[in-house]
C-alpha cells in the first residue's frame, strides 16, 4: 500500500460508519495530522475518491468488520481539560453581575461575555447579581419592552443562576443624581450647555470650555434647570486632564436629558446617567468584586476607577475579554439589525432563526451543553478571535446524535413505477446505525418516489434504493426491478406513502420535501436526521397537515 493508505481508509471507513457514507472531503483535512503537506494534496485525491467509493459500497457490517483492522491509524484527538483561568482576589465572598441592555434578545455573541460570568460564579461559588442595564439609551438602540422577559428566558435556557431579585437601573435615578450632585459639589464635575461641534473641537485642542469654569453655586443651578430643560441643552460632564492622551476621556458626559417614555418609569425622569456613570456607582453599592466586560467598554472601565478614585472606593477586580467573531453565519450578527427587523415584521420574531438569539437557537436543537461548552472553550480571550460556527455544531452534534432517529427526505420527488417486484408490503428500516431498533415502513407495491437529481443523475442506471432493493432507472420515469443484493452501485434514498415535512432554515426560508408516515410518531421537540441534509428538531403539523421543522445543522 502507497503513502497514506491505510490512514486513508481507516478515516474513509470511520466517516461512513458514522453518517452512512463516506465523504471524501471530510477524509482530506484529517491527512494532515498524519504530516500531509498542502503541496500533496493532489497525490492522493484520486485514491481518496476511489476508496471512498469502495467503502460506499459495503454493507455496514462489513465496514465496521474492516474498521476492526484499520481502526488503530485513526490519530484520536486529546480532550484537554477545559479550565478557565483564574482571576485575581479570589475571596469566599465573590460577586458577579450580568449587565444586559434590554433592547431585544440575546444573542449567541452578546451571550458570550454574559455566560463568562456564570461560569466563573459556578467556578468559585460566588453570587451572581442580574442587573437590566436599562437607561434610556439612544433613538437607534431603544429598549425593547418585550426584551426583559427574552432575557430572562435565555438565561434559563442557558442554566445560568442569578439571584432572584432583578435589579432595575430604571428603578435607581434618585441614587445616580444623589452621586452626581455630590461631583458637582466635590468641583469635579460641571454642567456644559456647549454645542456638540464646540465641544468636540475644545476636545481635540485639549481647551477647556467655558462653563468648565464656572462656581459650584452656578453649576448647581444649571444642574437644577436640567431637569425642565430639552434634550440637547446641557449635559453634565466629569473634569478630567484636557491634555489626556485619549481626547475620548476628556470631559466625558455622565448625564444628559431625554424625554422619551421607558417602558417602565414612562416620562419619570428626563436626565438620564450614561453607562460609566451609572456603574462607577452601582459597582460598589451593589458590592461587586469582579467585573468581565468585552474589550470595547476599556474606557468606560477606566472612567469607572477615575470616579472611584474621587470618592476613595475600593476598586473592583476589571477583567477585559477580546470580541469574538462568529465565522459561517447565514445572517449577520447585530441586535440593533435585530431589533429593526422583528419591529418592521421582517423576521416572525426574536425566535426567528437569522437573529441567532438564544431562543432561535433552541428551537433549532442547539443544547444549552453545547452553548455553555462552547463558551468554556473560547474562555478569557484576551484578543479579538474568529471562531467558526462549525465548533458549536460540532459539540451539540455528538450530544444529540444518538438519540436523532433517522428518517428520509425527498426534495422535488419524481414518480417512479416499478416493475417486476412481487408485492412487498413493508421494509425493514433501521432507526439509527448504531441502534439494533428497526422500524416497518410501509410500502405501495411497485410506487416509490425518488429525488428529481438522483433520477436525472442516474438514468439508464442501476441503483440501490436504500435498504430495499436494487433497480434500473428508464427515461419515462418506470424502472426495472434488478435484485435485493447490496452491492457497489449508487444508494438513493426514497419513499413509498409520502408525508409533506417543511424545513425552516437558518437564513429565514423554507424548504419542503417528502418524508414516510413515520413522522407522525414525533412529538414537538424531538430530534431526528433527514439523512444527507441535517439535524433538525420537529415543531408542530401545521393547519395543511405537513410537519414543520427547524433546521440545526448538517
Amino acid at each position: 500500500m502507497g503513502e497514506f493508505s491505510k490512514e486513508i481508509r481507516a478515516y474513509a471507513l470511520k466517516n461512513a460508519i458514522e453518517f452512512g457514507q463516506a465523504n471524501a472531503g471530510k477524509i482530506l483535512p484529517k491527512l494532515f495530522q498524519h504530516g500531509l503537506k498542502k503541496e500533496e494534496v493532489g497525490k492522493f485525491i484520486h485514491e481518496i475518491e476511489k476508496v471512498v467509493k469502495e467503502i460506499n459500497s459495503l454493507s455496514k457490517n462489513d465496514a465496521e468488520t474492516q474498521f476492526l483492522e484499520y481502526g488503530k491509524y485513526v490519530k484520536i484527538k486529546e480532550e484537554k481539560e477545559r479550565v478557565l483561568p483564574e482571576l485575581e482576589n479570589i475571596s469566599e465572598n465573590m460577586v458577579f453581575r450580568l449587565a444586559p441592555y434590554p433592547s431585544g434578545a440575546l444573542h449567541i455573541g452578546n451571550a458570550k461575555t454574559y455566560l463568562l460570568n456564570a461560569l466563573y460564579a459556578e467556578k468559585y461559588n460566588a453570587k451572581t447579581l442580574l442587573v437590566m442595564d436599562d437607561t434610556i439609551g439612544s433613538e437607534e438602540k431603544h429598549i425593547a419592552p418585550e426584551a426583559y422577559k427574552l432575557i430572562e428566558d435565555a438565561f434559563k435556557e442557558l442554566d445560568v443562576d442569578y439571584d432572584k431579585k432583578i435589579i432595575y437601573k430604571s428603578d435607581r435615578l434618585e441614587i445616580y443624581y444623589m452621586y452626581g450632585e455630590k461631583l458637582i459639589l466635590m468641583d469635579k464635575a460641571y454642567v456644559c450647555q456647549c454645542s456638540q461641534e464646540k465641544l468636540r473641537n475644545n476636545r481635540a485642542k485639549g481647551i477647556e470650555c467655558e462653563c468648565r469654569s464656572l462656581s459650584i453655586s452656578e453649576q448647581m443651578e444649571r444642574w437644577k434647570k436640567m431637569f425642565k430643560s430639552k434634550p440637547g441643552e446641557a449635559v453634565v460632564r466629569i473634569k478630567t486632564d484636557m491634555l489626556h492622551p485619549n481626547p475620548a476621556f476628556r470631559d466625558r458626559v455622565l448625564f444628559k436629558i431625554s424625554n422619551r417614555e421607558h417602558p417602565r418609569v414612562g416620562k419619570k425622569y428626563s436626565v438620564w446617567p450614561t453607562l460609566e456613570m451609572s456603574w462607577a456607582i452601582d459597582d460598589p453599592m451593589l458590592g461587586i468584586t469582579h467585573i468581565l466586560r468585552g474589550n470595547d467598554l476599556t474606557i468606560e472601565s477606566d472612567m469607572e476607577r477615575f470616579i472611584w478614585d474621587i470618592f476613595g472606593w475600593k476598586h473592583p477586580v476589571i477583567n477585559h475579554t477580546g470580541l469574538i467573531k462568529i465565522e459561517g453565519l447565514e445572517s449577520k450578527l447585530s441586535k440593533s439589525k435585530a431589533q429593526k427587523e422583528v419591529e418592521s415584521g421582517e423576521f416572525k420574531g426574536w425566535d426567528d432563526p437569522r437573529t441567532w438569539s438564544i431562543q432561535s437557537l433552541v428551537k433549532r436543537g442547539i443544547r444549552r451543553e453545547a452553548i455553555r461548552e462552547f463558551i468554556e472553550e473560547i474562555g478569557l480571550n484576551k484578543q479579538d478571535i474568529t471562531v467558526p460556527i462549525e465548533n458549536l455544531y460540532a459539540i451539540n452534534r455528538r450530544l444529540i446524535d444518538m438519540e436523532a432517529k433517522r428518517y428520509f427526505l425527498i426534495q422535488n420527488p419524481v414518480e417512479l413505477s416499478v416493475k417486476n417486484i412481487s408485492a412487498m408490503n413493508v421494509v425493514e428500516m433501521p432507526i439509527h446505525p448504531d441502534k439494533p431498533e428497526k422500524r416497518l415502513v410501509r410500502l405501495v407495491p411497485g410506487r416509490i418516489y425518488i429525488s428529481e437529481e438522483d433520477f436525472k443523475n442516474n438514468l439508464n442506471k442501476e441503483i440501490r434504493l436504500l435498504h430495499l432493493y436494487n433497480i434500473k432507472l428508464g427515461k419515462n420515469k418506470d424502472a426495472e426491478f434488478i435484485s435485493m443484493e447490496n452491492k457497489a452501485i449508487p444508494k438513493v434514498l426514497w419513499v413509498s406513502v409520502p408525508q409533506v415535512a417543511k424545513i425552516l432554515m437558518p437564513d429565514g426560508k423554507w424548504i419542503s420535501g417528502w418524508t414516510d408516515e413515520h413522522i407522525s410518531e414525533l412529538k414537538s421537540g424531538d430530534m431526528i436526521q433527514f439523512e444527507k441534509f441535517g439535524f433538525c428538531k420537529f415543531d408542530k403539523m401545521n393547519k395543511k397537515k405537513e410537519y414543520e421543522f427547524w433546521f440545526g445543522h448538517k
